[in-house]
């Protein structure tokens, strides 16, 4: 019989260490007292928390046997969090009791109190946080498999165990005692509530579902993992983090000489080598053929091995491949030899039996597994290096040489001709090549062959496009650099056409920028896919994004119906949009925030943007924003340059050094603008709107009335979006917003050198750096006749 696939196996034991309440109602108490002494199983009573988060009682383990513990009463399976004497069940016959004298006591069949510590309290209670308290002691003292969000987790010794494994000293998980596998960087404190496991190294791990106020546990599972599970909306538990993402690195997964794989995120199974079967206990596996006088080996790619129980990882040794080979053979207790092809020859020779073996590409290494020479079987461990043939199998033969010819002119005139028929055909290929030259010229200036760089974007023939656009008569978007048409590929990928406008053909630099370009490769980027570059005709092909730019969300009431909206665009005005949460638009501008930082900071080369507004952020389905028209401004020629009086970009959204021109053009600009788009996000208005509607009014300045109304009058609902003003939340959402407000005032700053970095801007939404109070923005607008017009 096959042994159960971890996933059930978690599964039925988690089965176990739920319950179901019975059938009949149960008996609510808030506390338990002398009063209500003496608490039997049969009394069907629980132990509620305040808010009936918690509950505590008696928990039917098997027929007739229970076990007092705390658990999760709004959870679907009721999970266990706490228990008192779980190893050691009672009957029917046992009950709790509070004595006269203050003792907390529950006898097992011997006669002995499993409540030895509790003593010099009045009553039993159940605090919300899941805290059980009786006088001076808690349940929070002495955790089993789990500690609750702010429970300080005691250093020093075990801190939870689970089966075979433990959390030691808040430190490290260790298997059957004294067998480490995994630990942290430092001694782990608690769970914060706001999704963060603190050390006291002032590091922590980050929850994926960070900022929530929801329930979550730290959980030493079954299967010596330490995971991070939080309570979802219909009382069902979701991992939000874990300490080990290979599960089969966890030591005690799978039996001796046996082989760990993955399954998916979640599980793993155990397989024996080539060469091993089971063994009687199911877990173990042994050789099928035990003697190995005479014997091979099999190559088990990307496997590894332990020596024994209780060791670390054998130290290598440099010897070659052969060499290493050898010293197995000789050693008769070997085994295997583990054997890492990365040039420094490391050998390891593995005796008597392999423990916690597993596969992962990660372990960058060969299991050489010796086995008899008698064994048929092959291995099914093998690598992408076993299909590449490294030595050529056919044999060369070459003809005899003939015998020195005595002729020696013959052998002068034999070479005589060679030479003349070689100069002949060199003359006759070249007289070809000139005559042709003008016509190879012209095919390699139409196709752009001789500007082509290596390594370069895939190149689109006009005809391609043409077809893929329906000869380019879905327009989905227009701007400044040219008209945005919707397309679709023979292999069914669908992409966004831009015609561009106002470049020049036939330039080195056009390729050369439009391979910079394409080679910028961010999650908030959006993605270039080619080019075209036929004649006059210069066009960029992108991915498509399905949700349109992010100001059709922030203000649908600009988008009108007229005659000339396009079919596409027409659907969006029917299908209303939905409306963009707090945690949705908090996504969008940090993810905005890092494609910037990433143009400013991680390319090869510097890119500044120019003109970074709402109608530039496009949306996927899930709302991830892609940053598009970056590094446009470099594909511009040179005349076009030059004929801007320097200002690019969008009214409202403009830096002030673009209208000062003694002030020098730097990725600050950039900065600016993403401040005003921060700010549009949090209040849902358009800088310019707002401007127009309170003309009259002194306060007209967009960044300044936000800043009174946050920082002096103490009103930040007055600038949240009313449309979602409802669901803003003081504990969820005030240091989100706080933190993007503050953000976007310091980029609004009208000195660039007082406006931060990029890469510091996204650290400052992701909270990773303290934001100082921001310095109040002064006025600047820009004047109507120098005000570009918007791309």
């Amino acid at each position: 019989m096959a042994p159960l696939p971890v996933p059930i196996l978690i599964l039925s034991v988690l089965l176990l260490l739920s319950f179901h309440p019975p059938a009949k109602a149960q008996k609510l108490i808030n506390y338990f007292s002398a009063a209500n002494s003496p608490w039997f199983p049969s009394n069907n009573s629980i132990l509620v928390s305040p808010k009936q988060t918690f509950a505590a009682g008696f928990i039917n383990s098997s027929s007739d046997s229970y076990f007092f513990g705390v658990w999760v009463q709004q959870s679907s399976n009721k999970t266990v969090v706490w228990s008192l004497n779980r190893p050691r069940p009672v009957g029917n016959s046992s009950c709790l009791a509070i004595s006269p004298s203050g003792v907390l006591s529950l006898n097992d069949s011997s006669g002995s109190n499993l409540w030895k510590k509790a003593v010099g309290g009045s009553r039993l209670v159940l605090q919300e946080t899941g805290e059980l308290r009786f006088g001076k002691w808690t349940s929070f003292d002495s955790p089993t498999d789990t500690v609750l969000t702010n429970q300080p987790l005691p250093p020093n010794r075990t801190t939870l165990r689970s089966g075979n494994y433990q959390l030691v000293n808040a430190t490290s998980l260790v298997f059957n005692g004294a067998d480490t596998f995994w630990a942290a960087t430092d001694v782990i404190r608690n769970l914060s509530s706001d999704g963060h496991l603190l050390m006291d190294n002032a590091q922590n791990y980050i929850m994926a579902d960070m900022g929530l106020s929801v329930l979550r546990r730290l959980t030493l599972d079954v299967d010596g993992n330490l995971r991070v599970y939080s309570l979802g909306r219909h009382g069902q538990w979701d991992v939000v983090w874990q300490a080990i993402l290979e599960l089969c690195t966890i030591h005690g997964t799978c039996g001796v000489n046996a082989i760990c794989e993955p399954l998916g995120s979640n599980g793993t199974t155990c397989s024996c080598p080539p060469g091993y079967e089971k063994s009687s206990n199911l877990r173990d596996c042994q050789r099928k053929i035990p003697s190995l006088v005479q014997s091979q080996f099999l190559r088990l790619d990307f496997v590894s091995f332990r020596d024994r129980p209780g060791t670390d990882d054998p130290k290598p040794t440099p010897l070659n491949l052969e060499t290493c080979k050898s010293r197995c053979l000789d050693n008769a207790s070997c085994v295997a030899f583990s054997y890492k092809y990365t040039g420094q020859q490391d050998c390891v020779i593995l005796h008597n039996q392999l423990i916690d073996g597993y596969w992962s590409p990660a372990t960058e290494l060969a299991t050489f597994l010796r086995v008899s020479s008698s064994e048929t079987d092959v291995s099914n461990f093998t690598a992408m290096i076993s299909m590449i043939e490294t030595v050529c199998p056919v044999r060369v033969s070459l003809p005899v040489p003939p015998k020195a010819s005595k002729t020696t002119a013959r052998n002068v005139s034999i070479i005589a001709t060679l030479f003349t028929l070689e100069l002949l055909a060199g003359i006759l290929s070249f007289w070809a090549f000139l005559r042709k030259y003008s016509k190879y010229r012209d095919m390699a200036r139409t196709f752009g062959l001789e500007l082509l760089p290596g390594g370069g974007p895939k190149r689109f023939s006009y005809a391609e496009l043409k077809a893929a656009t329906n000869d380019f008569s879905n327009v989905i978007g227009s701007g400044g650099y040219g008209v945005v048409y919707k397309g679709q590929l023979p292999d069914r990928r669908v992409i966004a056409v831009k015609r561009l406008r106002n470049v020049g053909g036939g330039e080195a630099e056009f390729w050369a920028e439009v391979t910079i370009i394409a080679r910028m490769h961010h999650l908030n980027l959006v993605r270039m896919w080619g080019f075209c570059a036929e004649k006059e005709q210069r066009m960029l092909v992108y991915e498509y994004i399905p949700n349109g730019s992010l100001d059709k969300f922030l203000f649908p009431n600009e988008e009108v119906l007229g005659d000339d909206t396009t079919e596409e665009s027409k659907k969006r005005l029917i299908t209303p949009r939905p409306l963009l949460d707090w945690n949705i638009r908090y996504r969008i501008a940090l993810g905005v925030a890092r494609a910037i930082a990433y143009l400013h900071e991680e390319c090869l080369e510097w890119v500044l943007h120019c003109d970074i507004k709402p109608g530039n952020i496009l949306l996927e389905d899930d709302f991830c924003p892609k940053v598009s028209d970056f590094g446009l401004s470099k594909l511009t020629n040179k005349k076009d340059k030059v004929t801007m009086s320097r200002i690019r970009g969008t009214r409202g959204y403009l830096a002030p050094e673009w209208v000062i021109h003694r002030e020098p053009i730097t990725a600050k600009a950039d900065v600016y603008s993403f401040g005003m788009v921060l700010l549009e996000i949090v209040t849902g208005v358009r800088n310019s709107g707002f401007r127009r509607s309170s003309l009259e009014s002194e306060d007209w300045y967009f960044p300044k009335w936000a800043f009174e109304k946050v920082y002096m009058e103490r009103k930040v609902e007055d600038i949240l979006d009313s449309r979602i003003a409802d669901s803003y939340d003081d504990r969820m959402h005030f240091e989100l917003v706080e933190r993007m407000v503050k953000t976007a005032i310091w980029c609004l700053q009208d000195r660039a050198e007082m406006r931060p970095s990029m890469g510091k801007v996204a650290k400052m939404l992701e909270g990773t750096v303290e934001i100082t109070e921001p310095v109040r923005p002064a006025i600047f607008c820009v004047p109507e006749e120098k005000a570009p017009s918007e791309l």
